[in-house]
């Protein structure tokens, strides 16, 4: 039997809008297959006209009810990525089954020197909706859009870590500058810390040239202001646990930090970033986390190509440091010592492997701690 075209669709959907909108921040491409007409069509939106967009497919489903003689269906989708999941929840509330596919789960040419265009990306997001509802098996991957509550609880850890990274960067700039006039750094961390380096003197005696003491004394105050947005960040983070005990989130965080080696930050980005999510089983758990293997195997070859470093890079992160962390703070449980098994006598490299394993295994163990109370086997809870 010959499979259908993408110029006659099947009975099912003989009554159905097919809508792909590619995204960008200047213009929206919408690329249409109408029942009525048969072939695609593509419109061009400027970028952020929701109004418009909703405009369009209003005008579209108004011509093929008319044609018809009764009310299609509208399906939609669009990539993941910079624009979020506001048009997603936009779509649903105007009665438009919308789907959101991870952008790279979708098939593409091989080719060494693909063409790439907007024109080409609609097509290509049009056909993978329509096999999509087809019921192909695994021809795209469906971004499961968090609630508003779950998107706007992660914004604090996202929020704490890049504001750490700031903090590290300031740090770094002021230490760099002084050495260069071959000074002690101190800690400018502190608030006084100024008053102090004023008194320092190079090996000749001589104060710190004005402009480079201009320059760090700029550097400095922007660290405080960072180091005083984190101080903020954290009271307001422990307000909003105290208050929000009844909230799933919450009560994650809750469990999680009642296990030694995860505190606060970690129990947080944990939750916020994977836990609040649906897995069937642990496979999909370190899948989301980029820690599933990738192995090559064609014909006689047969080799590993390390983790797949998909999914929340965050999560990945934080998964290993918090490997460590195990490692050392729950010395006794079967996960840290098969680790301490694998790697006697082993050298760094066999270590950093090893620890990615743990990683792995100990966010599996976790999500069943969460799911069924099930604590990992040997972990110690806090008193």
């Amino acid at each position: 039997m010959q499979a259908p075209t993408i110029g006659t669709p099947t009975a099912a959907y003989s009554d159905t809008i097919f809508v792909a909108i590619e995204l960008s921040q200047k213009t929206w491409l919408v690329t249409v297959h109408s029942p009525d007409l048969g072939r695609m069509s593509r419109y061009k939106v400027e970028g952020g006209d929701h109004a418009g967009l909703l405009a369009l497919i209003a005008k579209i489903r108004a011509r093929v009810a008319q044609k018809l003689g009764s009310e299609p269906r509208v399906v939609s989708c669009y990539e993941a990525g910079y624009d979020g999941f506001w048009l997603h929840r936009l779509l649903v509330t105007a009665g438009i089954e919308n789907f959101v596919f991870d952008p790279a789960s979708i098939a593409v040419e091989q080719r060494s020197r693909r063409a790439k265009t907007d024109r080409i990306d609609g097509e290509l997001l049009l056909r993978t909706l329509m096999a999509h509802l087809r019921g192909e098996p695994r021809v795209v991957r469906i971004v499961r859009v968090p609630t508003v509550e779950q998107e706007d609880a992660r914004r604090v850890s996202r929020e704490r870590d890049r504001l750490v990274t700031e903090q590290t960067a300031h740090t770094n700039r002021i230490k760099a500058l002084l050495r260069l006039s071959g000074l002690k750094v101190g800690n400018p961390r502190h608030r006084k810390w100024l008053t102090w380096l004023e008194q320092q003197r190079d090996w000749q005696g001589h104060p710190l040239p004005p402009h480079v003491l201009a320059e760090i004394k700029r550097e400095h105050s922007r660290l405080i202001l960072v180091r005083e947005q984190l101080a903020t960040l954290e009271k307001s983070q422990a307000a909003a646990q105290g208050s929000a005990a009844g909230e799933p989130l919450a009560k994650q965080q809750a469990q999680l930090q009642q296990l030694k080696a995860l505190g606060p930050a970690l129990a947080t980005t944990l939750s916020g970033e994977l836990f609040y999510k649906d897995f069937s089983n642990g496979r999909q758990v370190g899948s989301y986390c980029g820690l599933a293997p990738s192995p090559w195997r064609s014909g006689g070859i047969d080799r590993e190509q390390g983790i797949s470093k998909a999914g929340n890079a965050r999560v990945r992160q934080k998964a290993i440091e918090l490997a460590w962390l195990w490692r050392r703070h729950q010395p006794d449980s079967a996960l840290s010592r098969e680790f301490e098994r694998r790697v006697l006598n082993a050298g760094k490299r066999a270590r950093r492997i090893a620890i990615v394993a743990l990683a792995r295994k100990l966010i599996v163990a976790l999500w069943r701690y969460l799911q069924t109370g099930l604590v990992p086997t040997g972990a110690v809870m806090k008193a």
